[in-house]
């Protein structure tokens, strides 16, 4: 094994990336605006349902429409699982710039599906290349912030996710009632390929990528490492906690997006305070992700991440207690968005923090490929326990078991690798 394997001390973190005079903000704006996108991914197709519905589009039933949500989020898992080693070989530029352009044009196509089946298979093809987005931008804003400044810098990426999705639920309210539902898809496809030529001008490759390929390309005594290190000895063990963090942390995310209003509709608050909740529940996530990065550069990946989900399975378990008090609702509500949603992007700073940037970005692209799994079962586990009329207050102490597991699960990873890891 080379001498920048996964588990080096040296290059547990990576090699921080210089700012290049080419590059200046644009590579964080860039990737910001990446990962903007796939909030628009997570809203789009809600946004459009009433719609769809309504008309009967397509002919578009409640079943139909459930297997698109579904092989959309598959599609976005499987990206995610493939990017990782191509990204790790090709580079991180290319490898973004290919996914945005997948997503980009086939989502444009969404517009012009004449039935129900190519509706849905275009939305699965382009959720490949939209969950290779996030774990390349992820990786690339790792290697190119400063030593010292990752966990900040990736969580202030991932604000992108929940303005994109902001902004196309307000966006949705103008467009579709005057231009459509599939003027939407248009939108999000013109938007992708309208930052490819800004991509192609001013995002340069990621240094650390250059150097450990340059590292690769020295000599017989460097050898690649390959992507099946992290699958065998206690990599895998340490994959595994990573991988189950990953997964509990997208299905509270989820899992909350989607049944939120319905479990406070169930605690008898109104309609218009369900709403409100949602809401306050994202404020409070993008203050979180502006807070959790601060506090991991300063505190470090792996105790941050663990008080993190910690005080998330706090606050998940108070919602079950009925208040009276309207401020005192929505302050635990706005909490618990500050804590849950920025739990899950501290794994995947944690996940670039140990991982050299040989394997970075199969690390990063397996632990968002697993969480997609929890985006499934998040709302899945949420829709049955609203069936079975148990969603308050069962289903705030499901997703606060949920987060004891990421507790349990984190606490076997170390918060560094050693070479004997290997």
């Amino acid at each position: 094994m080379s001498s920048t394997s996964p588990s080096s001390p040296a290059s547990a973190s990576g090699t921080a990336a210089p700012r290049d005079a080419k590059g200046g903000f644009w590579p964080v704006l860039l990737c910001w605006l990446a990962v903007a996108l796939d909030g628009y991914d997570l809203v789009v197709l809600g946004a459009v349902i009433p719609r769809l519905t309504e008309t009967k589009a397509l002919g578009f039933d409640a079943g139909s429409l459930t297997t698109a949500a579904t092989l959309g989020l598959v599609g976005v898992g499987i990206g995610a699982v493939a990017i990782g080693p191509l990204t790790d070989r090709f580079g991180r530029r290319a490898g973004l710039m290919v996914c945005i352009a997948l997503f980009s044009v086939l989502t444009f196509g969404i517009a012009w599906a004449p039935n129900v089946a190519t509706f849905v298979t275009l939305r699965f093809l382009s959720g490949l290349g939209l969950g290779a987005c996030l774990p390349t931008a992820l990786t690339y804003m790792t290697e190119y912030a400063r030593q010292g400044r990752r966990g900040s810098a990736v969580t202030r990426m991932m604000t992108g996710y929940h303005v994109g999705a902001v902004l196309t639920a307000l966006l949705a309210l103008v467009v579709i009632p005057r231009f459509g539902w599939e003027a939407m898809f248009v939108v999000g496809g013109l938007a992708g390929l309208l930052t490819l030529p800004v991509m192609w001008a001013k995002l340069p490759e990621s240094s650390a990528f250059l150097e450990a390929r340059g590292k690769t390309a020295a000599g017989p005594a460097e050898q690649p490492v390959r992507p099946s290190a992290l699958l065998r000895g206690r990599l895998l063990r340490v994959s595994i906690g990573i991988w189950i963090a990953s997964f509990m942390g997208l299905l509270l995310v989820y899992g909350l997006n989607t049944w939120l209003p319905q479990i406070m509709g169930a605690a008898g608050y109104s309609l218009g305070d369900s709403l409100g909740l949602l809401l306050a529940l994202n404020l409070g996530a993008v203050a979180g992700l502006l807070l959790a990065g601060r506090v991991s550069d300063a505190r470090g990946n792996k105790r941050t991440v663990l008080l993190w989900f910690g005080i998330s399975a706090v606050f998940l378990a108070l919602l079950s207690v009925k208040l009276e008090s309207t401020v005192l609702v929505y302050a635990a509500v706005f909490l618990a968005g500050v804590f849950v949603f920025s739990a899950q992007v501290l794994v995947y700073a944690f996940v670039g923090h140990l991982f050299a940037a040989e394997v970075r970005g199969t690390a990063l692209g397996l632990a968002a490929g697993v969480g997609r799994l929890g985006a499934i079962v998040g709302p899945f586990l949420g829709g049955m326990l609203v069936s079975a009329g148990i969603a308050y207050p069962w289903g705030f102490y499901a997703f606060s078991v949920a987060a004891v597991l990421a507790v349990l699960a984190l606490l076997a990873v170390p918060a560094q690798l050693r070479e004997s890891d290997a």
